[in-house]
């Protein structure tokens, strides 16, 4: 069921980015707007020999023939897949064959190369499909046929004979050879049947840098494109970026061939073509295949570490950089050039494992007391952030629901006699110092304690941290059900109560976008209140981890104060309070079961405490040297 399921999704996500790409019409523009590939309103990015192969295709579409050009890329980017899965270094296991090839469809199909692919109605797919398929005919014997296709796919993209390069240093002369007169021969035949178009592309734009959008913009994931927003320009500018760039093609080419002599011929191809994509005079987003490609390699000693590259190249080719990095402006440019950071890392930094490593088959287990991968911790905190807050934007926002929904729960109260909001608001609104106090807690301690307390726990008490980090997941998940099911007004923005938006002053509430508070976020995601709920996770925290009296103490008073602070800035309801501490003990209750009871480390106790059996964890059968060096001791102990 879970392998049909994968192949569903494979599925369904390509026909959906099929059916949302431009008209296949529309593909071709650069032809039906002038008879140059690069003087009409949108012009062709690619090689003049790509559009000498693609002028074909373009007057099918004319005769709305382009369906067949949408759905053949679909082909080239399901062939990628099967030869990146046939290319894993073996022995691979029948479970990885089984799944494997709907895993890898599918991250190709929400990569934003393939999705920019689509859009744009490049070929930057088949490049990839021609070096992989020349590159990997070279492992048993020296076939010219290979050289012939990377001089094919050079001929479409420029920069991707630098795997002439790789193939000389690998000993397959001949090969590179073929693959460098087949380049030449391509772009001489091109340059004959369109020599206007080959001087505007080669010399002009100097082998298409800038066409298309501007010389610095942000996708050209390029080292010119980096220097260029970095406000380098001229002589200096092309000096310092022929340094960089011969730098990083000779680190990557000698990392290449020493992962394609250890049997790992796809992570060759792939750090030679992350080289490529720095390298190159321009890297649009439809050319960043091979960084996609680059999660293939392993890194790490233990089962944690093995995942954050994986996972990091994936996030960073499939969401927007603001997705991973908050949005402060000394982090906005990495943010802006991370494909081009991934690049990088893969083609000269990342020290992937040799098949010969101990570690390469069976990385060090995480202990129960062991800490978490920092990266990947970081990684995954900031995503599900974004998710969460743009799940939390999506939840319904009519106002007449949410006002309706309000004058229930006030109804309700009153019936409980809970209805304290408007004389706690009251007291809050006119008195100076108390308005000041309140109106500052809520806007600094909502994230800074749990922060705080996750960082703590995280460095002093790995254990408890995993639990609770589970726990605080978990009720913010079942909150944004709260959002969407039940839409509130806060008291703030209910009509005609008398009510005061402390914070922000009167809201004008005939107009439901008025007011900066409003336009960023969905102000009727109330029920149930965050504030309450992370402020008794945080106190359930402090409460276990300490036997501190007085920390106890402090613990068990942030949620009364800000209990108290959201009702007195008119921003919750009691009912929002209850509902805040509901999907509190539902996130603890649900976090009990994936650690057991015998698991749960008291007050006070040792973060690095091995718990009893520890030694079991790694087997003695097919240890590796490390994981003996680390057993000895305690073998000795006992």
């Amino acid at each position: 069921m879970a392998l049909a399921g994968l192949w569903l999704a494979a599925g369904a996500l390509a026909l959906r980015q099929a059916f949302e790409a431009t008209r296949p019409a529309d593909l071709f523009a650069w032809w039906r707007d002038s008879g140059s590939l690069y003087g009409g309103a949108e012009p062709f990015t690619g090689t003049p020999f790509a559009g000498l192969v693609l002028r074909p295709f373009a007057r099918a579409a004319e005769h709305q023939l382009g369906l067949v050009w949408t759905f053949g890329t679909l082909l080239l980017v399901a062939a990628v897949g099967v030869v990146a899965v046939r290319a894993l270094p073996g022995p691979v296991s029948r479970r990885t064959a089984l799944y494997g090839l709907p895993a890898a469809l599918i991250l190709l199909v929400v990569s934003v190369p393939v999705r920019s692919d689509f859009t744009a109605g490049q070929t930057s797919v088949l490049p990839v499909l021609l070096v992989l398929a020349g590159w990997l005919m070279q492992r048993q014997e020296e076939r010219r046929g290979g050289g012939v296709l990377i001089g094919l796919a050079a001929a479409l993209q420029p920069a991707v004979l630098l795997f002439a390069v790789l193939l000389w240093w690998t000993g397959k002369r001949a090969a590179a050879v073929t693959g460098a007169v087949t380049f030449t021969a391509g772009t001489a035949v091109a340059w004959a049947a369109t020599p206007h178009d080959s001087w505007t592309y080669w010399v002009h734009h100097v082998a298409g840098a800038g066409l298309t959008a501007p010389h610095d913009a942000i996708a050209d994931q390029s080292l010119h494109g980096l220097l260029l927003r970095l406000g380098l320009h001229g002589p200096f500018e092309l000096a310092l970026l022929a340094v960089l760039a011969a730098g990083v093609c000779v680190v990557a080419l000698r990392r290449a061939v020493h992962y394609a002599g250890d049997g790992q011929q796809l992570l060759a191809a792939a750090v030679a073509g992350c080289a490529a994509v720095a390298a190159a005079p321009a890297s649009w987003q439809h050319q960043q295949l091979w960084i996609l490609l680059a999660a293939v390699g392993r890194v790490g000693s233990r089962r944690a570490d093995r995942l954050v590259w994986p996972v990091f190249v994936v996030l960073v080719m499939t969401l927007d950089g603001s997705v991973l990095l908050p949005d402060i402006q000394v982090l906005r440019a990495v943010a802006d050039d991370l494909p081009l950071v991934a690049a990088l890392l893969a083609a000269c930094a990342v020290p992937f494992l040799s098949r010969t490593a101990p570690l390469w088959e069976r990385p060090l287990l995480n202990r129960p007391f062991s800490r978490p991968n920092v990266m990947l911790e970081l990684l995954l905190i900031r995503v599900g952030f974004w998710i969460y807050s743009y799940v939390r934007g999506l939840a319904p926002d009519e106002r007449a629901p949410a006002e309706h929904h309000g004058e229930m729960v006030l109804a309700v109260e009153s019936a409980l006699r809970l209805d304290i909001e408007h004389a706690l608001n009251q007291l809050t609104a006119h008195t100076h110092w108390l308005r000041a106090s309140c109106d500052f807690y809520y806007q600094a301690f909502h994230y800074l304690v749990p922060i705080t307390l996750l960082v703590v726990l995280f460095w002093r008490r790995p254990a408890e941290y995993r639990r609770v980090r589970t726990a605080l997941s978990w009720t913010t998940l079942l909150a944004l059900f709260g959002f969407w099911l039940f839409p509130l007004a806060p008291p703030r923005l209910m009509p005609g109560l008398g009510f005061v938006d402390t914070a922000h002053g009167p809201q004008n509430l005939a107009h439901p976008d008025y007011g900066a508070l409003t336009a960023l976020s969905n102000q009727y995601a109330a029920m149930p209140s965050l504030h309450v709920g992370w402020s008794l996770w945080c106190a359930v925290v402090v409460i276990r981890m300490t036997p501190n009296l007085w920390l106890r103490a402090l613990g068990a008073l942030y949620p009364l104060c800000t209990t108290f602070v959201v009702l007195g800035t008119a921003n919750h309801y009691v009912l929002d309070a209850v509902g805040g501490a509901a999907v509190v003990a539902a996130g603890f209750g649900i976090q009990r079961a994936y650690f057991p009871r015998d698991e749960q480390a008291g007050p006070g106790e040792p973060a690095t405490r091995p718990s009893e059996g520890a030694h079991t964890v790694v087997p003695a059968q097919g240890r590796g040297p490390q994981e003996e060096a680390e057993a000895a001791p305690a073998a000795r102990t006992r």
